[in-house]
């Protein structure tokens, strides 16, 4: 027994050092999204890694905003991970991949509130003018002013609580600085519509929250460390139960 255990871990070690060695061509290379996925195309699986990596943060912040439910959220960015490597013969590139694998993370976590029988997320109502966030109606206590990190923390509280139809654009644009054109595409909106929704947004979020958390902005919603190794571990797992048994069924693999 020894000996298989001995085997199987320098097979791991060996896996685990070609991955790096792998993600690190990448980095010095500058390979891009296009580059990346013709060689998991070609038969090169653990190259998916890198597009894991790269954009586990942003679907993170993405479906969190939508949701706004931690506990969904690393089940969704698994679900849109595997159903985009399923269908990665329809990425036609006529947009960006990241705005390709947006869109199915978006998808997948807007079937979840469906599934919640909530009303749909970004349907426009009449009564969008007079939208407004209740929460920032009181004032952070002295700690929160205190304290840059703190300031992180009531951004990310802000964002969260504001009215559905905005709270994904400012998401999107402010947090994960995407492009007014790729959040129009990955939301099936007009980049006017984007325009508005950010600015209304920012409005309610008032002023002087951006104008303060500053440049630490971009270290809200962090999703690094444990919980993207976790994603990527699972990930792969479940692409393995897909080549063994030849389904296309989808199972979560478990939160530990």
């Amino acid at each position: 027994m020894y000996v298989t255990f001995s085997a199987g871990l320098t097979l791991y070690l060996h896996r685990a050092m070609q991955t790096l060695g792998t993600l690190e061509r990448a980095r010095s290379e500058g390979w891009s999204d296009e580059e990346v996925i013709e060689r998991v195309k070609a038969g090169d699986t653990a190259a998916y890694e890198i597009i894991m990596r790269r954009y586990n943060q942003r679907l993170y912040r993405i479906t969190r905003a939508i949701l706004r439910d931690d506990g969904e959220v690393e089940d969704v960015i698994q679900d849109a991970y595997v159903r985009a490597y399923q269908h990665l013969s329809q990425f036609a590139g006529t947009a960006l991949f990241s705005t390709w694998l947006s869109r199915i993370a978006i998808h997948e976590a807007l079937r979840r509130l469906r599934l919640r029988n909530r009303n749909p997320q970004f349907e426009d109502t009449a009564h969008d003018e007079e939208d407004s966030m209740n929460v920032l109606e009181t004032s952070p206590d002295p700690e929160q002013r205190a304290s840059i990190a703190e300031l992180g923390q009531l951004l990310e509280d802000a964002v969260l609580r504001l009215p559905d139809q905005y709270r994904t654009v400012v998401m999107m644009r402010d947090v994960e600085e995407m492009s007014t054109a790729d959040t129009a595409a990955a939301l099936d909106l007009t980049e006017q519509n984007v325009k508005v929704r950010l600015h209304r947004g920012r409005a309610m979020m008032r002023s002087w929250l951006f104008a303060r958390v500053g440049g630490s902005g971009k270290n809200a919603f962090p999703f690094m460390g444990a919980r993207c190794d976790r994603v990527v571990l699972c990930v792969f797992a479940r692409l393995r139960e897909l080549v063994s048994d030849g389904s296309n069924s989808l199972h979560s693999c478990q939160r530990k």
